[in-house]
């Protein structure tokens, strides 16, 4: 899998909460695994990175 750039060109939403966002979700991948973790060679960033630009994983910005 190779990380979707077209997809951060085209977001929308604040950069620096989309970033914390997927920060999150690696680490909640690496401690828990997730099956696309295995078909992608390990890669946790690149499946976070996915996941959360493709709206598979919602976030929410608590203030």
């Amino acid at each position: 899998m190779v990380i979707p750039l077209n997809k951060i060109v085209d977001l929308q939403d604040d950069v620096y909460a989309c970033t914390c966002a997927i920060i999150k979700r690696a680490q909640q991948v690496t401690v828990a695994g997730d099956e696309e973790v295995d078909k992608n060679n390990g890669k946790v960033v690149t499946v976070a990175i996915d996941q959360i630009l493709s709206a598979k994983v919602e976030y929410e910005i608590e203030e």
